[in-house]
């Protein structure tokens, strides 16, 4: 079996692992985020390659998803993480205008090498700063900071290769944390070495600030219990063992949740990210399907903005329409995050944060047994 970047342990979990039993007189209710990983100046592209790669998200995205809406209305949405070291005043005014067509939201990505913890938190709290003053993103937190999320370029979240190699910060958890980072988005990192024994899980991280790694394992997002003091919540997508794709016809594929390549939105897909079980321990009603993809490599924008992503939803909305107790959300990063809380205060009924109060995570008391 094809098993890169995942630890004994970890393939235990993926082969064997059952989440608990869905209840058949509730909804299944599964939200849907796409986490782009989106670099326009991917591969050392000229300055025209890379206007050509944002043109292209601003002239498509909007017409391409007009005619779907999930089962609460809402149009799907894309998260861009946009790189720190890539800042582009006009680029991230392009996404600008796609989140107010209410197409997604902008977040924070991060390359870095051989890095220290003073150059990290000056950077993020700069760049956070910039995000939000001069193009309208995050949300600021009332200290000076703003509230983000978080992907880790190379996966490298904490210094977690073995070689030390795209970050060299040991406390980097305790930074994101402190600078206003409200989840990391980062995981799975399989087939990378980086990869946690951790899968199809979400979970708070507690910082060692002295070893790298720390959010190798830690305590699952569960009902009835808040968030621990001094953590940072780490909401992995689906890792699943793919056994109608094999090597030589033999050995199964591992599915990595990433939209790259040949690997395009299928629903077969998405049943089987669905049955990885990335829940809030309590509420196996609610599944929580995070994608990554990298949005400016030319081979995924063929189908992230062509006929198979077309395809994806129509396919979507014609089995939620067949099946009875189906619900699917198009949700952006952030309101992963506030949905996961949501299910930890035992709503079970989502509530989507406002443009009034994006940062929500609860409803008014009524809702809570809705």
């Amino acid at each position: 079996m094809l098993i890169r970047g995942l630890q004994p342990e970890s393939l235990r979990h993926l082969l064997f692992d059952r989440p608990p039993a869905i209840d058949p007189d509730q909804p299944l209710r599964v939200f849907y985020a796409v986490c782009d990983h989106y670099e326009p100046m991917w591969n050392d592209a000229p300055a025209d390659q890379q206007k050509s790669r944002v043109d292209r998200w601003s002239d498509t995205l909007p017409s391409l998803m007009s005619p779907f809406r999930d089962s609460a209305g809402r149009k799907p949405q894309h998260t861009f993480f946009y790189p720190e070291e890539e800042y582009r005043p006009q680029y991230l005014d392009a996404l600008r205008s796609l989140r107010d067509q209410g197409l997604g939201d902008v977040e924070v990505h991060l390359h870095h090498d051989n890095d220290t913890s003073e150059s990290l938190r000056s950077n993020l709290l700069r760049f956070t700063k910039r995000l939000h003053d001069d193009h309208g993103f995050l949300t600021p937190r009332g200290d000076g900071t703003f509230s983000y999320g978080f992907i880790h370029g190379n996966w490298t979240l904490d210094n977690s290769h073995p070689d030390g190699m795209y970050c060299g910060v040991n406390d980097e958890l305790d930074i994101l944390r402190e600078t206003g980072c409200y989840a990391d988005f980062t995981l799975p990192a399989a087939p990378s070495p980086a990869q946690t024994v951790t899968v199809n899980s979400i979970y708070y991280a507690k910082d060692d600030p002295l070893r790298p790694k720390s959010h190798d394992r830690g305590t699952p997002a569960t009902v009835g219990q808040g968030q621990p003091d001094e953590t940072l919540l780490m909401v992995q997508g689906p890792l699943v063992v793919d056994w109608t794709d094999r090597i030589k016809g033999i050995v199964p594929r591992i599915d990595y949740c990433n939209l790259q390549g040949r690997r395009t939105a299928t629903l077969a897909r998405l049943k089987r990210w669905i049955d990885a079980g990335v829940i809030v321990q309590g509420q196996p009603n609610w599944r929580f399907v995070k994608l990554h993809t990298h949005g400016c490599e030319e081979a995924n924008m063929e189908h992230l903005l062509g006929p198979a992503m077309d395809k994806f939803h129509r396919d979507l909305a014609d089995y939620a329409r067949s099946t009875a107790n189906f619900e699917y959300y198009y949700v952006t990063a952030r309101e992963m995050a506030a949905l996961v809380h949501q299910a930890e205060a035992g709503y079970t009924a989502p509530v989507f944060p406002t443009a009034a109060d994006p940062d929500a995570v609860v409803a008014p008391a009524s809702a809570a047994s809705t």
